[in-house]
């Protein structure tokens, strides 16, 4: 497993990093709590070092499958900031209650530092008019979390980050989905964050098994998250990708994965599958030969898009 710098903030991470949303049983349905231990043990078999979370996943009982699976020298980012305690949830950057989260994150996850903390998914207000910018330094400060970052939803929220010297960001970035972290590259070098990517099969439509008539089980927020004719209309820009599975890159999955991984400013592609298999499947094809595509493969993948409507 090879490593890249985490930006500036001094850690080295595996290029592949395990996401737990999946695992927890929100994303995608109910997920054997054995299973999800399993699949954690896994990843840190075959050298996965950074392992990415929130405090919300399963109600905080991810967070603490992992200070139960996760050797001391693991690092886990985690995202914070949804509070459980409102019906339905709502979004809190309150400093007080971020210092209180992270409290209960550092005692499921055993652990006296957090080494990525960030913030989920703040709106413009949420990151800029409160003051959890200033309390994740000052918990910083008190070694309670070794960097700090934010999970953006679009390039927006990022670039606004950017202008607060984020430490790392995470952003969604796949070759169904390139514009917002392409729109950022020149400042993310600039800034030298860390850039998670995050969403790298596009929820799945990417791995190249889905059909127009796919149904989606109750649990799955993809039963809500796309339209038929949304569906649609993305697996027909996934039929002109399939030029790329040809030679040892023998399914578009892989081709997925190696997509984020060619793009040199991201530090790390993040992984959701629900179990140890697609873990496993999802490595080897990652690690099979050439881990990245190539230049005129990249090129091809953006000129398929533009001609497909994709903004790029």
């Amino acid at each position: 497993m090879r490593t890249r710098p985490l930006g500036r903030t001094g850690l080295a991470v595996s290029e592949l990093t395990l996401g737990t949303w999946g695992l927890s049983g929100d994303g995608y349905g109910p997920v054997d709590e054995a299973e999800a231990e399993r699949t954690v043990a896994r990843a840190v078999d075959v050298g996965i070092t950074l392992f990415e979370t929130a405090d919300s996943y399963g109600g905080g009982r991810m967070e603490g499958i992992l200070g139960k699976c996760l050797p001391k020298e693991a690092m886990v980012a985690t995202r914070i900031g949804i509070d459980l305690r409102t019906d339905p949830p709502k979004k809190c950057f309150d400093g007080a209650f971020l210092r209180e989260r992270v409290t209960a994150s550092l005692k499921r996850l055993r652990r006296e530092t957090i080494d990525v903390c960030m913030l989920h998914h703040p709106s413009f207000v949420g990151l800029v008019e409160t003051d959890a910018i200033e309390t994740l330094l000052a918990l910083k400060s008190e070694g309670k979390i070794r960097a700090w970052g934010v999970a953006a939803a679009h390039s927006s929220i990022a670039r606004e980050a950017l202008e607060k010297k984020v430490e790392v960001l995470e952003l969604p970035y796949n070759m169904g989905h390139p514009r917002d972290l392409e729109s950022l590259a020149g400042d993310l070098i600039i800034a030298r964050a860390g850039v998670l990517a995050r969403s790298i099969l596009g929820y799945g439509v990417l791995s190249g098994v889905f059909s127009p008539e796919r149904m989606f089980e109750d649990g799955d927020h993809r039963r809500d998250r796309f339209t038929r004719m949304e569906l649609e209309a993305r697996l027909a820009i996934v039929d002109e990708l399939r030029f790329l599975v040809r030679g040892d890159i023998r399914t578009l999955r892989a081709a997925a994965v190696r997509f984020v991984l060619a793009n040199t400013v991201v530090t790390s592609a993040v992984l959701g599958p629900r179990n140890e298999q697609q873990l496993i499947e999802l490595v080897r094809e990652a690690g099979a030969g050439p881990r990245y595509l190539s230049d005129d493969d990249v090129r091809e993948v953006f000129r398929v898009l533009e001609q497909a409507g994709v903004r790029v």
